[in-house]
């Protein structure tokens, strides 16, 4: 579920947690680099894996130092910390990052400023790699040159509408900023669009923050930035200063949804269906009652991906459905209310009503393929 223990099995009862791979996109000059470099450095504890497809502006001498994490970044015989993929080796990094001796807790694919993302998206998708999930596709644009880059790059409008996230960034160099996102939020297919400068996006709109106390003993990109935090650094070339993660993220809405009556799966997929802009992610597991007695479905959705993991209730488990939705600009308190409309105490199973809810089954018999949600 893009879980900090995405490398854990709770106990070895259950399956472990897929890591998250997020495809980073945008033209060049629009300040991917600058958002790369800033959740590695207030990834809040977490491990970040990144494959970058050219070096651009990465800090190599922080990157030189985490290599003592070990293989949270791809080595190259070279001594490089990053790598240039193509198709035929991107699986490979994948599964390099992925293995669980890492303790990587999301992986970020930075793409060139003139790749195809429409292709990086298809390739995670089509990755039979156990251990890793599609987190999603985030566009970057440039708020101050968008005129400019739809002029000379009109395939921008395409990626906008592929995309799940859109970071609007540089907003502070635009005379009108809110009509550049009100364009760009025309562009795309009900994607989150979120406002940026320097590429300071909270982190946790992308991936679950792994609590500072499990940071006990390793070495991580955080530790590294805090010996620069208050003293004017000369080196923050990403323009966060000094000071710290919670002063500096553009905000995002989440509401954490219980309930202790089951979920009826019909109307569960007409929630999911009719997702509202800017609905991002949503995480979690649900109790579908009679229609499945035996197993709980944990479910993973970014954007228009979504997957359910079918897995055994314990005996000891409190037979609940347990989600958190996060987005920019959503009515939590409607969702809430569609949510508790999704509850039944039905006593006995709908012949048919799981098959919505089966077709986003890994390796069930109606699973569409490695496509996305298209609700």
């Amino acid at each position: 579920m893009g879980n900090s223990s995405a490398h854990e099995t709770d106990g070895g009862r259950r399956p472990q947690q897929q890591i998250p791979v997020i495809v980073l996109a945008g033209f060049l000059g629009s300040g991917k680099t600058t958002l790369l470099n800033h959740l590695l450095h207030r990834s809040a504890g977490s491990r970040i894996g990144a494959i970058v497809n050219d070096f651009g502006a990465i800090e190599i001498d922080a990157l030189a130092v985490a290599g003592a994490l070990g293989d949270s970044t791809v080595s190259l015989g070279n001594g490089c910390l990053c790598c240039a993929v193509d198709a035929g080796e991107l699986d490979v990094y994948l599964g390099k990052l992925a293995a669980p001796e890492t303790g990587v807790d999301v992986i970020v694919i930075e793409a060139s400023g003139l790749a195809e993302p429409q292709e990086l998206v298809r390739m995670v998708l089509a990755s039979e790699h156990p251990g890793i999930v599609y987190g999603g596709l985030v566009e970057v644009v440039d708020a101050a040159e968008f005129d400019d880059t739809r002029a000379r790059h009109p395939e921008i409008d395409r990626h906008l509408a592929l995309a799940d996230l859109v970071v609007v960034n540089k907003l502070d160099r635009t005379g009108d900023p809110e009509r550049v996102l009100a364009l760009v939020g025309s562009l795309t297919d009900r994607a989150a669009v979120v406002p940026a400068t320097y590429g300071r996006i909270d982190p946790e709109f992308l991936f679950d923050c792994r609590p500072s106390e499990e940071r006990i003993g390793q070495l991580t990109f955080d530790d590294l930035h805090v010996h620069g935090d208050g003293q004017g650094d000369d080196h923050d070339t990403d323009g966060l200063g000094g000071g710290h993660a919670g002063h500096l993220h553009t905000g995002y809405d989440s509401l954490s949804f219980v309930s202790g009556v089951p979920l009826d799966p019909r109307r569960l997929m007409r929630f999911l269906d009719s997702r509202p802009e800017g609905l991002y992610r949503i995480k979690g597991h649900v109790d579908l009652g009679p229609n499945d007695p035996r197993n709980r479905y944990t479910m993973h959705a970014v954007g228009r991906f979504l997957r359910f993991y079918p897995e055994p209730w314990a005996p000891a488990d409190e037979r609940r459905t347990q989600l958190v939705l996060i987005g920019s600009g959503i009515d939590t308190e409607a969702l809430g209310k569609e949510l508790r409309g999704c509850e039944s105490d039905a006593p006995h199973a709908d012949e048919h009503g799981m098959w919505g809810v089966l077709r986003y089954v890994q390796g069930s018999e109606d699973e569409p393929g490695p496509e996305p949600w298209n609700g």
